[in-house]
Parts: C-alpha cells; sequence; structure tokens
C-alpha cells in the first residue's frame, strides 16, 4: 500500500481535488496552501502591482473552487490553476501592446555577476504591461509565442515584438545597474 508520501503526485492531486468536491474545508485550505505562494509570485510579474496581485489571486482561487468539478486531469492541476490565473491577470491589467517590426533578433542579455534577484525582479516589474507580461510568459514561464497570441489574443508578430522590447528595456536597465 502507498503512503502519501510515495505516492505519485498525479494521485495526489485526483485525492485532493476529489476531498475538495466533497466540500472538505480541509482539503480546500491545503489546495490553496499548495498553490497560493506560485500563483503570487507569478501573478506578480504579470500584473506588476502587489495590491492588485492579491485581487488575481483570490479571484483565480475562486474560479477554480468555482470550476474544479470540470477540471478533467488532462494537465497537472497546477498546470490548470495557472492558466486561470494568466487569464484573470489579463482581465486585470488589459496590457496596451507597442508594435515594432517582429522577428528582429535581440543580443543575450548579459547579467552581471553582482547582480541581485531582486534588482531583477524591480527591473522586470518596471516593464510596461505588455512587454512584462509577454516575457513573464516566455521567458520565465517557458510559453511560446503560439501560446501566448493564444492566450492573449494577439498575433505571434505581437507577441515577438514585445519580447523584443522587454529584452531591449532590461538590457538598458542592467546597463545602468550599479550594485
Amino acid at each position: 500500500m502507498q503512503t502519501p508520501l510515495n505516492m505519485p503526485l498525479f494521485s495526489q492531486d485526483k485525492k485532493l481535488v476529489s476531498r475538495c468536491l466533497e466540500n472538505k474545508r480541509n482539503a480546500q485550505k491545503e489546495l490553496f496552501d499548495k498553490y497560493y505562494r506560485a500563483m503570487f509570485t507569478i501573478a506578480l510579474r504579470i500584473v506588476g502591482k502587489e495590491e492588485e496581485t492579491y485581487d488575481v489571486v483570490q479571484d483565480t482561487f475562486i474560479s477554480v473552487f468555482n470550476n474544479l468539478h470540470q477540471f478533467r486531469f488532462e494537465s497537472t492541476l497546477g498546470a490548470w490553476i495557472k492558466k486561470i490565473l494568466i487569464r484573470e491577470a489579463l482581465r486585470k491589467i488589459r496590457p496596451s501592446f507597442q508594435e515594432s517590426q517582429p522577428g528582429k533578433p535581440v543580443d543575450p542579455i548579459i547579467w552581471p555577476d553582482d547582480l541581485s534577484g531582486d534588482y531583477l525582479h524591480k527591473a522586470i516589474l518596471g516593464l510596461p504591461d505588455g512587454f512584462r507580461l509577454v516575457f513573464t510568459l516566455i521567458e520565465i514561464e517557458g510559453y511560446s509565442h503560439k501560446e501566448v497570441a493564444e492566450i492573449m489574443k494577439i498575433s505571434e508578430g505581437t507577441s515577438k515584438s514585445q519580447l523584443y522590447h522587454a529584452k531591449k528595456s532590461l538590457q538598458h536597465k542592467l546597463a545602468e545597474f550599479k550594485p
């Protein structure tokens, strides 16, 4: 017999979802606690403002619990929650996009050896909404331009353009970096 510690993760999530669907409050708290920190971090990178991030995360978990019966385990529970979070964040910020020639190559970003995570986090949060959102989804979360275009209802060219401008902007910020 498997114990919860060595039980496959997928099976653990199925049991957790099942308990949540039975309206067991301790299971709902467990699900929330399990995913809150990761979802808050992603939302903060997308939204850029801590106060609004709390609203996005709260709305995300309300939607998760209201729609949990629709979860079919075709992806991980975390991936499903992240999709809901991204939609909620998009509703919150409705980014504006600046167009440029798509597909321009951008030089790789050279990170200074003494660059702190805090400075980088602040630099990313300082990007305009569209740049920050595309940069976060592609460079941090690992989505493709096609996936970002579908999620955000923009063209792949716009996604590429936003990433180009985000990287250029970060390069300028890093050029000004003084530890």
